[in-house]
């Protein structure tokens, strides 16, 4: 096994995450199984109960990992599927030793950081590397690890130790440093400042590691003068000194990667030279450019409760775009804070709801994601009754499914009282309930959360047609509450219908008003699991219904296969009906990225 670890410089909010995740992809062009581990530095056991405001999403896992968002950079960019164990954290490596402790296993020994907690990092990690996270058998070839927060902050150091340990136990040729660092530019000089990039290597090297290879984040691309400085004085060869400038999509990372030829200097660093094979990145490269090249637009509503912080909703963000891309639209996506649609904010500060009324009614599409708590649910309810009355294509995802239920009770049944247990725990009217299972207690891992299968009720349906006509599709969930079972046949001799229900057919996973151009509500997360080129097939009809595409996607002859593929055989193309390129979607086939089986 190989590792690659990944560090930061003095200032956070690098972009680690991408440049990890784009090193594991030019190392997978060349060949090589590739897995990966974020290191949070955090005493959180998970970032389960972190505020998205703070930390930005929760991303979720297939075995029901609640993790830092990062993984899902990495999931997205290497098609993998990680564990919960490939995130680690402070927390569960303290929690394993005390454990130990606890047990006697260190037979009565004092416990301390060094060699007790360095070796359980130690330990996890190479444990976590050798699982395979790529559907093949045995473990990969490289395993890339990201080190989270900046070298220097008090609560990394019991990492960095272990991993200079770690990289000594290993030996050179199993082991190489990028370190990803700020070279800024001051307007006022207009040149490259190189000492933010020197303090930060000497700082690591004081730690007992040293960088194999630079990263440079910078506006514009390095001149070799300043890679020369840099090497002098950092002790890194030039050629192993790389510009990570601005681009127009982080698609464009692994090709800057490639082009400065950092696949070579990672191949014999680790000794792969003779392992690996021709470098080929041909589809990403099609998929960075024409993303570029997209200028028609579709415009998404956001309606949402963390819309200050983009992060909060990285994987819906990223899920839209795999869409768009597909539909050959440039995404636009437009935030409404859900709280400014309501009245009060109307008597308050009339400028934001008037602006958040503006931007709702202009969207092509609106989608409201997933999320706990009261605020802003009334503005929420307001979104999908616009959408519903409107005819405006409509995508509720967890809690988005539970608001739109609540809505259609209140405006379609007349059921005015009608609310959600999680709101108003006196209701008289529960149309969306805490489920058994769940601890009213205990906040952190009591969720049902993790893949869980859906079954299609009808073939009929929008959501079986995008999924590709199969019997069920296993996605990620993430909630306490439901909608409550014993008001299902009310709801659906209303006219709102339940197509998807879990194994046992009383919780409900899929909503569809059929009279509807698209009005979709799902209780699981199927952004987690859309990747670019294999997009989610819930958002595609979102998007494809927002741009006037739907009925081709939906109508066109379809050949669904027995692992969920769709392959469209024709889509909208300005205006007109043309096949899909192949460099949009992975081998000119869509993944509806659910195992199903054909009914």
């Amino acid at each position: 096994m190989k590792y690659v670890l990944v560090t930061g410089g003095v200032v956070s909010g690098l972009g680690k995450g991408v440049t990890a995740s784009s090193i594991g992809v030019v190392l997978k062009a060349c060949g090589l199984r590739v897995t990966s581990i974020k290191i949070d530095p955090y005493l959180n056991t998970d970032a389960g109960t972190m505020s998205p405001f703070e930390h930005g999403e929760v991303f979720v896992l297939d075995d029901g990992g609640e993790v830092d968002l990062d993984l899902g950079n990495y999931e997205r960019f290497l098609d993998i599927k990680l564990t919960r164990d490939n995130n680690i954290t402070t927390g569960k490596i303290y929690q394993s030793v005390i454990q130990k402790e606890r047990r006697g296993d260190y037979l009565g020994k004092t416990v301390q950081v060094v060699p007790h907690i360095t070796d359980a990092i130690q330990e996890w990690i190479e444990r976590v590397a050798m699982i395979p996270v790529d559907g093949q058998e045995g473990p990969a070839d490289v395993c890339v690890i990201e080190l989270g927060g900046t070298i220097g902050d008090i609560e990394s150091m019991p990492f960095i130790e272990a991993l200079g340990q770690f990289s000594y136990r290993v030996g050179p040729g199993n082991f190489c440093l990028v370190h990803v660092s700020l070279v800024p530019v001051l307007k006022a000089v207009g040149e490259p400042k190189t000492k933010p990039t020197q303090h930060s290597v000497r700082g690591l090297r004081g730690l007992g590691l040293t960088p194999n290879i630079l990263a440079c984040r910078s506006e514009k691309p390095l001149d070799v003068t300043v890679k020369e400085k840099l090497s002098q004085f950092c002790h890194v060869p030039v050629a192993n000194i790389i510009t990570l400038h601005d681009v127009t999509n982080i698609w464009h990372i692994p090709l800057l990667l490639r082009e400065q030829k950092v696949h070579e200097a990672l191949l014999k660093l680790l000794n792969l030279q003779g392992c690996a094979k021709e470098h080929m990145l041909e589809e990403w490269m099609s998929r960075a450019k024409l993303c570029d090249t997209l200028h028609d637009p579709v415009r998404i509503a956001m309606v949402g409760k963390y819309t200050g912080f983009s992060d909060s909703y990285l994987s819906v963000l990223k899920a839209l775009l795999h869409a768009s891309v597909a539909c050959r639209k440039k995404l636009v996506v437009d935030w409404v804070p859900s709280s400014d649609l309501e009245e009060t904010t109307a008597k308050e500060v009339p400028e934001s709801y008037k602006a958040a009324w503006k931007l709702l009614k202009g969207a092509d599409g609106i989608l409201v994601p997933g999320g706990f708590g009261d605020r802003g649910v009334k503005g929420k309810i307001l979104a999908a009754k616009y959408a519903r009355e409107n005819k405006v294509p409509y995508l509720g995802i967890c809690l988005g499914m539970q608001i739109a239920v609540i809505e259609f009770a209140r405006s379609v049944m007349n059921l005015r009282e009608a609310n959600s247990i999680e709101f108003d725990p006196d209701t008289t009217t529960s149309v969306v309930i805490f489920m058994p299972e769940g601890s009213k207690t205990h906040m952190g891992g009591t969720m049902r959360v993790g893949v869980r299968r859906t079954y299609f009720v009808s073939g009929d349906s929008k959501s079986a047609k995008l999924y590709g006509n199969v019997r069920f599709v296993d996605e990620r969930h993430r909630h306490r509450y439901e909608v409550n079972p014993s008001v299902v046949p009310e709801f659906e001799r209303a006219g709102l219908a339940f197509v998807g229900k879990d194994e046992t057919g009383k919780r409900m996973e899929i909503i569809e008003l059929p009279s509807h151009p698209y009005f979709v509500g799902v209780q699981f997360h199927p952004e987690f699991k859309s990747r670019p080129g294999k997009p989610s097939a819930v958002f595609l009809g979102l998007i494809a219904a927002s741009c006037g595409q739907l009925d081709a996607w939906l109508q066109a002859s379809v050949h669904a296969s027995s692992n969920g593929i769709v392959t469209p055989k024709k889509i909208y193309h300005n205006g007109s009906l043309k096949k899909p390129s192949k460099s949009l979607l992975t081998n000119g086939k869509l993944h509806a990225n659910g195992t199903g089986m054909h009914a």
